[in-house]
């Protein structure tokens, strides 16, 4: 008896609260048709938002987008609509409290889902939160698009990437979810390679320091140039070229990378690993000038 006597002198407190024009304030949907959604604000009159002021997405449809027991943050347009209610408005809401909450799915990393609304110039426009959002042509795909039209009203995973409330500019990439997932989906298959497998590959690019070979399903590894062949070589193109079919053998899946042997797979023998040798930090576009001292100095053979 006495929680209900203390709910009730908290609705009865809220009732009596001085509400003003301009005002920012909650309530709960308890009605929607086409035309304007009623919220129950626990004041002595109820709210009322008009269809056309819940938001600036052309895309949005009150009947489909707000559901009965959402709660609502809208501004105090009028005292009353003529009808006793409170009439308000949430895009103007949306002009103030969005872009905090914008500024927030940025900080988190927010994955978000969005219908493209329209294709523009170099991009496509979403809305989120009510707020127009651009989609630059370079972040809609991992790949050039060169034809936007097909996304019109195509559904998209997007991140906030810039929010300017003072220039009113909100952008928007999918391609930084996309590549997140292609990484995370290229790790899972790295992961799932076991050392010791013999695989077929193509070499796709020879560098000073070793050949990177193509093992389709999107992933590649390193063979260093100890590992290329039985004899001592001073570099991977005394016997190899790009577009050479080899068998190599999986040595490591280290943070992603794959460490293979030519030399290991040829003789079934069990390659040595390149303990001191950090393979990490190489990409196909540096060149590391490796001398004959310094492989085996790295591989720890003692002769």
């Amino acid at each position: 008896m006495e929680e209900t006597m203390k709910d009730y002198e908290k609705e009865l407190e809220a009732s009596f609260r001085k509400i003003n024009e301009g005002d920012v304030i909650s309530g709960t949907v308890i009605d929607v048709n086409e035309d304007e959604v009623t919220l129950d604000l626990k004041y002595y009159t109820q709210g009322i938002i008009k269809a056309a002021d819940m938001s600036e997405d052309p895309g949005f449809c009150v009947k489909e987008d707000v559901k009965v027991g959402d709660v609502i943050e809208a501004t105090v347009v009028r005292m009353d609509d003529g009808a006793g209610n409170i009439l308000l408005s949430k895009k103007e809401a949306n002009a103030v409290l969005a872009w905090d909450v914008l500024k927030q799915y940025m900080e988190d990393k927010k994955n978000l889902e969005v219908q493209v609304s329209e294709i523009v110039k170099a991009g496509a426009v979403a809305y989120v939160e009510g707020i127009r959002g651009f989609i630059p042509a370079s972040q809609l795909s991992l790949s050039y698009v060169e034809d936007l039209e097909p996304y019109k009203g195509k559904r998209l995973t997007v991140r906030v990437t810039t929010v300017d409330p003072e220039k009113q500019k909100l952008i928007l990439s999918a391609k930084e979810v996309l590549r997140e997932q292609a990484r995370e989906e290229h790790d899972h298959k790295v992961a799932m390679l076991v050392p010791g497998t013999i695989l077929e590959g193509t070499v796709e690019s020879l560098q000073t320091y070793g050949a990177f070979v193509d093992l389709t399903d999107g992933l590649s590894g390193l063979v260093h140039i100890s590992q290329i062949s039985q004899k001592r070589i001073k570099k991977p193109s005394e016997v190899l070229k790009v577009g050479d079919k080899v068998k190599v053998k999986v040595l490591n899946t280290r943070d992603g990378k794959i460490s293979l042997s030519i030399k290991a797979a040829q003789d079934g023998q069990e390659a040595e690993e390149i303990e001191k040798t950090d393979v990490r930090n190489y990409s196909s576009g540096e060149s590391l000038g490796t001398s004959l001292g310094d492989i085996f100095a790295k591989l720890d053979i003692h002769v």
